[in-house]
């Protein structure tokens, strides 16, 4: 989603304390897939010890790309230089890399340059069901880029019957694909989830994406909102 919401600054902000305890990792890269406004890896890269961090964001939609973009040069976090993108860290400071990508061509490690494998990948995919986006308030559908919202594209074969549940998998299969090879033996993944799909995501990562460790989080508000898995 374009507009930042509670929740998901809450679950990043418990995902930074578990990054910054991780002493073993004094430097991560991640991922962050259907990046949207840039809000996950952006407040990930400020709440981080500086020179700890290369975020690299994706997004299908060129605005969402600049929009992303935009918020980080206003936060001040530069974009690595591309010839040190496997060096260090300049000057001790956290950087963000948006990509314009499509997640579901099968090309699409390659075709957006991404230097796989990552520590951390992170993603607030559309997850809403067709008939929940009808549903929704003026004030979100008719201001929201529909490929935002709705989890089940409509030029694609819904997967987990049409529950919203399509990026989800899509995910996973990248998880898995050994050509991609997207995440460090270590890594870990955390995904945010609508109302009622915390059990079936955490489904995915363990039989399809087979992650040995998956746990839900719940947000302020006592609901389901994270699923976090990790080989």
């Amino acid at each position: 989603m374009l507009i930042p919401r509670l929740e998901t600054e809450d679950w990043t902000i418990r995902l930074s304390e578990r990054l910054s305890s991780r002493r073993n990792k004094p430097s991560i890269s991640l991922l962050d897939l259907c990046t949207g406004s840039g809000c996950i890896p952006i407040l990930l890269c400020h709440l981080l010890p500086k020179g700890t961090l290369r975020a690299t964001a994706v997004d299908v939609s060129d605005a969402a790309v600049q929009l992303a973009r935009d918020n980080a040069a206003l936060c001040g976090i530069p974009e690595p230089p591309a010839a040190s993108a496997r060096q260090d860290i300049p000057n001790r400071r956290n950087t963000f890399r948006p990509l314009l990508g499509n997640i579901r061509d099968p090309a699409f490690v390659a075709k957006c340059g991404l230097r796989p494998p990552y520590d951390v990948v992170t993603s607030n995919p559309p997850y809403i069901t067709k008939a929940d986006y009808e549903r929704l308030p003026p004030s979100v559908r008719d201001w929201e880029d529909p490929r935002a919202l709705i989890g089940d594209p409509p030029d694609d074969t819904p997967r987990g019957d049409a529950q919203g549940l399509t990026f989800y998998h899509v995910i996973a299969d990248l998880l898995v694909d050994p050509a991609a090879r997207l995440l460090k033996d270590d890594g870990l993944v955390a995904l945010e989830v609508g109302e009622g799909q915390a059990d079936a995501v955490a489904d995915i990562l363990e039989r399809k994406a087979r992650m040995k460790r998956v746990e839900v989080w719940k947000d302020p508000w006592d609901k389901d909102r994270v699923v976090v898995g990790q080989n």
